[in-house]
């Protein structure tokens, strides 16, 4: 039989837009933060609708300034999901604090809003969920025990953007939000992220903090012709984007909502016909009020060996992956705060059975079915 074409998991949209964009970055001379990340951050703002972005070095950059600038500390918890990947409980160990696991809803893979109170002890200081492959979280719940227990919501929306909840965007309805730029999101600028907020308090030190705690930032220093001083006024990290990435998110953020309509797209021909399987259970749909990101495509399995499956298609010349390994299934967390098998059943069933299948705007309709005919045969 004939070898398909390979066929990639996920691959960025660029094209002669971000490569011209890059190399009139280049020809200014100024490469690091400066004019374009200023520029990013206003149109990024403007696109979700939030009052201040702070464009920085990663989403995990963006969590872990989150919780700084809130004073989450030594000895406080953070409830978030087991169902991530690493880097969400990282940035919370970052800054002293405790991940405090609490178990998902296997429908949409997303933390178990009615799970989450029974964890709440003195020591807990804020709720961070995870919108699982762009389908918002149920934010209205969310909120109504932030405010019953005085706690902050800060939002890990790495795969979130431009997903919506009943109208709103993600990345407005949080104290705090943190977005992915990593290559494989739904926007990239190879690597960054963005911090978003409606609050005036923590925008300016988010933003001195992200720079080693300087008052001013070099491109700032030279535009303005201050005198060379300057202050350290605060803690800081080198968390910074530079004007090289933000160049390529401008370009990105121009055309989200054109790579939105082609993931859309994609995902319309999938669950048409992988509906149709019975050994396959299709992603959750966002309701009628809000709107899916799509940032992965996950499919459960049903009566199927899930590795033997991945590694099939890998032999078809098709790449997936699996999204994700429950955090306290890691040789870390375990030894760290005693998690073991058991203790999250419905993120560790799910585990067992999720496949994410290519997605990204590149995919043709050929692409889609070569994928779906080779899903057929091995299932056959």
């Amino acid at each position: 039989m004939e070898q398909n074409p390979f066929i990639p998991f996920s691959r960025p949209w660029i094209d002669e837009t971000e490569i011209e964009a890059v190399s009139e970055v280049l020809a200014s001379k100024w490469i690091s933060t400066g004019a374009r990340v200023r520029e990013f951050e206003r149109a990024f703002a403007e696109h979700i609708g939030v009052k201040h972005a702070i464009a920085v070095s990663s989403c995990t950059a963006a969590l872990h300034l989150s919780l700084v600038v809130t004073g989450i500390g030594i000895d406080d918890e953070v409830i978030t999901t087991p169902y991530t990947f690493t880097a969400t409980a990282e940035a919370i160990r970052y800054v002293g604090a405790k991940p405090v696991l609490v178990d998902i809803n296997p429908e949409t893979l997303n933390i178990d809003v009615n799970k989450i109170e029974k964890a709440i002890t003195p020591k807990t200081k804020a709720l961070m969920p995870v919108h699982i492959a762009g389908l918002p979280c149920e934010m209205e719940t969310l909120h109504h025990i932030c405010q019953k227990h005085n706690l902050l919501l800060i939002d890990d929306a790495a795969h979130a953007i431009p997903a919506e909840y009943k109208g709103q965007c993600i990345g407005t309805l949080a104290d705090l939000t943190a977005f992915s730029f990593y290559a494989n999101k739904n926007i990239t600028t190879a690597e960054g992220g963005m911090i978003t907020t409606n609050s005036d308090a923590y925008t300016e030190p988010l933003r001195t903090m992200r720079l080693h705690g300087i008052d001013k930032d070099a491109w700032a220093r030279q535009s303005k012709r201050s005198i060379w001083r300057y202050d350290i006024t605060t803690e800081g990290y080198k968390y910074n984007m530079t004007d090289i990435q933000a160049a390529i998110g401008l370009c990105q953020l121009m055309k989200i909502n054109k790579m939105h309509e082609r993931r859309q797209n994609i995902i319309q021909i999938y669950n048409e016909e992988l509906s149709k399987i019975p050994q396959i259970n299709i992603p959750a749909p966002a309701d009628e009020t809000s709107k899916h990101a799509w940032h992965l495509y996950i499919i459960q399995l049903n009566g199927v060996d899930r590795d033997l499956f991945v590694e099939t298609l890998r032999d078809e010349n098709i790449e997936c992956s699996v999204h994700y390994v429950p955090l306290h299934l890691f040789d870390f967390y375990q030894k760290q705060y005693g998690y073991s098998v058991g203790d999250f059943p419905c993120a560790e069933k799910v585990f067992e059975k999720v496949v994410s299948l290519p997605l990204h705007p590149a995919l043709t309709e050929s692409d889609v079915n070569v994928v779906i005919n080779a899903i057929k045969r091995i299932l056959a």
